[in-house]
C-alpha cells in the first residue's frame, strides 16, 4: 500500500512543480510534507491537483496519514481505484471550503459550514480546547495544527478523515 501512495505522491509532486502555479499552493505544501502523502495520493487519483492549485481561496481540512490508516481495512485502496473516482472526489471535496477561514475567523460555539460542492454540512465547534469538526458520521475530527498559510488559502490539519452522511447535530 505504501508503494501505491508514494507513486501517487511522486506523480503529484511532478505535476505540481511542472506547472506555472505559485510555489506555495495548498497542493505544494501538502506534497512537500510526508504527513500528507496519502492525501496527496488521493487528490491526484481524484484529478483535483489543478483545482487545489487554483486561485482559491480555499480552506482545506487536511487529514494526516494516520487518519487515513484508521479507516476500515481496504477503504483507501478501494477509493483509489479508477471506477471509484466519483466517491473519492466527494470525500475529498467534503474537506474543502471555498473561503479562506483561519481559526480566528471561525466563530465560537458550534456552527454549520457547507463544504465546496457538497450537499452535506459539517458542524465546526470552536471552544477553549480548540476546534473540532463533526462529519456525516457524527464523529469528531480535531484540528491538530491550524492556519498553515498558502498562497491560495489555508490548511487546518485534522486527525480524522471527514465522511459525508447525515447532517451532524450542531446546536
Amino acid at each position: 500500500m505504501k508503494t501505491i501512495f508514494k507513486t501517487f505522491a511522486t506523480t503529484a509532486v511532478a505535476v505540481t512543480f511542472g506547472t506555472a502555479a505559485s510555489a506555495n499552493t495548498i497542493v505544494d505544501i501538502a506534497a512537500a510534507d510526508e504527513r500528507f502523502s496519502t492525501l496527496v495520493a488521493a487528490v491526484t487519483a481524484a484529478g483535483l491537483v489543478e483545482t487545489l492549485q487554483g486561485d482559491g481561496p480555499f480552506t482545506v481540512y487536511a487529514p494526516v496519514n494516520d487518519a487515513f490508516a484508521a479507516l476500515p481495512d481496504g477503504t483507501v485502496e478501494t477509493l483509489l481505484q479508477p471506477e471509484n473516482k466519483g466517491d473519492l472526489t466527494n470525500v475529498l471535496l467534503y474537506h474543502v471550503d471555498d473561503r479562506k477561514l483561519t481559526a480566528e475567523m471561525i466563530p465560537g460555539g458550534s456552527n454549520y459550514f457547507k463544504p465546496i460542492l457538497a450537499s452535506e454540512r459539517l458542524c465546526i465547534t470552536k471552544g477553549a480546547d480548540g476546534v473540532s469538526i463533526a462529519d456525516g458520521t457524527g464523529e469528531m475530527a480535531n484540528v491538530i495544527i491550524a492556519n498553515i498559510e498558502a498562497d491560495n488559502g489555508v490548511i487546518h490539519v485534522i486527525d480524522k478523515v471527514l465522511l459525508p452522511g447525515t447532517r451532524p447535530a450542531c446546536h
